[in-house]
């Protein structure tokens, strides 16, 4: 019986540090959303008065698309399976 306590301790804490890691790429994506949303905003709203601050501008916003898109290809990987085989809902935790 002391050997499930360990297990399950050890369980809970692997969860933890998931939640931690997903709350970091959140606030990541966040930030990087409201960064592109901001550039955006410049270029629409006549910000940008030369060619050179545009191309700047679009190259920003084209990297934190990639960016972006990497970070979602890399939780959808996660979701469908975790290291041990065990599918994972990110929002709830890992089901066996």
């Amino acid at each position: 019986m002391g050997r499930k306590i360990r297990q399950t301790k050890k369980e809970k804490k692997e969860e933890e540090e998931i939640m931690e890691d997903l709350t970091i790429i959140t606030k990541t994506q966040r930030v990087l959303k409201e960064r592109l949303q901001h550039i955006g905003d410049s270029i629409l709203t006549g910000g940008v008065d030369n060619m050179e601050k545009y191309k700047y501008l679009i190259g920003q916003a084209h990297a934190i698309q990639l960016t972006l898109q990497e970070i979602s290809n890399l939780l959808n990987n996660k979701e469908q399976k975790d290291e041990s085989g065990n599918v994972v809902d990110l929002s709830r935790g890992t089901k066996n």
